[in-house]
């Protein structure tokens, strides 16, 4: 062991007992280095937030830009600041008309928070639905959205009067009710295993929740930013929720969260109370210049049709492996299916000893995951084919 690996483990708060401990000393479109000058093909995009590449040059020039400018002036909220107005334009481009109002905050799990607060605040209601399945963060508010009962018991009590329904059952949605505030859904499920429901479901519950005045909160934060194949997830199933939260793959590397919703609907959190929702370091100017030239690169230079027919490509040859027991794919989210965790380990870890980076699933064992950058050139498709393929010969 190194050096710098035991001052990690001894000093830097961990997450699990098995890091990966790739010394990183820099990292380029697919590609991280480490400090041997070893060569690591990214096929997780540091989960599904490189969407576009490490570094992608836009985001670069967007950054420097901005540096020459000036770093953080006021919490969010205050000043007008052109990097928040250029984000929240090129936003509007790509998002529904009734979703015109923008609150850029720090993170995934803090767009999460404020989602289910809106949700309460706009409707005088107490009551949150949420499926099982789902996976929104793991602050308190967020768990408490989520289904994974391990990941939950150590911190109860969390939030009350929240609900789980079965996923993807039309009859399961008769209990969202005039008591509900929000109804919370992945719309394509990650952790899950990359879970897609059906149309006729995601028609139902819109329908649901306009019928009894709850609010539809989407979580796109993993499956949206062109993850699941389109800008947005949603767009799939033509439906459009009341509130939408984003994250990941917003910044193109750089840490963000937003919450969308129609801008009346944000405007509760001025009034009664005032101040009803803030954020010091949300909007920060840096990472509203990354995300700005993010989207702009998502919706001119990424081929919708061209990913999804490398992807597909890419899926059929790692699914005819008699190893791989059954997949899910949307997009650019694989999921597939193994005889044990035991075996997704040993996947994993053949592919980080070739210098390919796989992973798994919080709550899906028996599964590792796949969310590699959405403009993966075909040489690095055919070369992850091959080393995952190695990879389950050997099981």
């Amino acid at each position: 062991m190194t050096h710098e690996s035991q001052f990690f483990l001894d000093h830097l708060g961990q997450t699990s007992p098995f890091p990966f401990l790739i010394e990183v000393d820099r990292a380029e479109g697919a590609y991280i280095f480490d400090k041997q000058g070893k060569a690591y093909l990214d096929m997780i995009a540091g989960v599904a937030v490189n969407n576009i590449g490490h570094r992608h040059p836009k985001v670069i020039a967007a950054l420097k830009t901005q540096l020459d400018k000036h770093l953080h002036v006021m919490v969010y909220g205050e000043f007008i600041q052109d990097a928040q107005q250029q984000l929240v334009r090129e936003l509007l481009t790509v998002l529904p008309v009734n979703l015109n109002g923008v609150y850029v905050v720090n993170s995934g799990t803090e767009a999460i928070e404020a989602a289910l607060k809106l949700a309460k605040r706009v409707t005088g209601r107490t009551e949150l639905v949420a499926f099982k399945g789902s996976y929104h963060g793991s602050t308190h508010g967020a768990m408490s959205v989520s289904a994974n009962e391990v990941k939950k018991i150590a911190f109860r009590p969390l939030l009350p009067d929240v609900r789980f329904l079965p996923h993807n059952e039309i009859a399961a949605l008769e209990q969202i009710t005039t008591r509900t505030a929000g109804v919370i859904i992945e719309t394509i499920q990650g952790d899950a295993g990359v879970r897609r429901p059906s149309a006729a479901f995601m028609h139902a519950l819109r329908a649901r929740c306009t019928e009894v005045g709850a609010l539809l909160i989407f979580d796109e934060i993993q499956c949206g930013m062109g993850r699941a194949g389109t800008m947005f997830a949603f767009e799939q199933f033509d439906v459009v929720p009341d509130i939408l939260t984003l994250g990941k793959a917003l910044g193109g590397g750089m840490p963000i969260g937003a919450l969308v919703a129609a801008q009346q609907h944000l405007k509760t959190f001025t009034h009664a109370p005032m101040l009803g929702h803030i954020t010091t370091f949300g909007g920060h100017p840096m990472v509203c210049a990354a995300a700005a030239a993010t989207v702009q690169v998502l919706r001119t230079e990424i081929d919708w049709s061209l990913l999804e027919q490398r992807a597909a490509a890419f899926a059929a040859q790692i699914t005819a492996h008699p190893a791989v027991q059954n997949h899910r794919r949307v997009g650019a989210m694989f999921a597939f299916d193994l005889s044990s965790a035991e075996a997704v380990e040993k996947v994993v870890q053949f592919c980080l000893e070739q210098g390919l980076i796989t992973f798994w699933f919080l709550s899906h064992p028996y599964s590792f995951r796949l969310s590699p950058p959405l403009n993966l050139a075909q040489k690095d498709w055919d070369l992850a084919a091959k080393v995952i393929i190695s990879a389950l010969d050997r099981l």
